[in-house]
């Protein structure tokens, strides 16, 4: 099955480039990202069910999330918010808890193409060229895409 989500890692960089199109107009693709309940559907699995426990979708509003593998180990993600522009862009730090990868720094800009279609464009930069060659050996890719996909799927149904 093709990877719709594009990662782009560049070598000797501490950063990535992650594209993706999306069927969906550009309004419900953000919405996916700043509404808890929709951000619950997409980034839970049947085996790891995840739960929004704080997100302040604005400037300088934070979010901490929580999520629970299969053998019931719980793991916890959070950051602060810099920027926050509807249906436009999310500048944000990401640090998941209790791992050697540190805080992460996020732009997710949102480019409608279509009335029907729009865009992801996500820039992830790393503390290090090693943290982020870390983070590339995980099933990072094949992850995002599947939580992509689910974005595409679910949010679809609230067309």
């Amino acid at each position: 099955m093709e990877q719709k989500t594009k990662i782009n890692a560049e070598d000797g960089k501490q950063e990535l480039v992650i594209t993706r199109e999306f069927d969906l107009p550009l309004e419900l693709l953000f919405k996916a990202h700043v509404e808890p309940d929709i951000i619950e559907q997409w980034m839970s699995t049947p085996h790891s069910p995840t739960k929004v426990l704080k997100l302040e979708s604005k400037k300088h509003g934070s979010y901490q999330f929580e999520t629970i593998d299969a053998k019931g180990n719980k793991y916890g993600f959070n950051g602060v918010i810099h920027e926050f522009i509807p249906n436009r862009k999310i500048t944000r730090t990401f640090e998941m808890e209790n791992t050697p990868f540190g805080v992460q720094l996020e732009f997710y800009e949102f480019e409608k193409l279509t009335d029907d279609t729009s865009k992801l464009n996500m820039h992830v930069i790393y503390e290090s060229v090693s943290h982020r060659d870390q983070v590339l050996k995980l099933p990072f890719a094949q992850g995002i895409n599947m939580a992509h996909n689910r974005i595409q799927e679910i949010v679809s149904k609230l067309k």
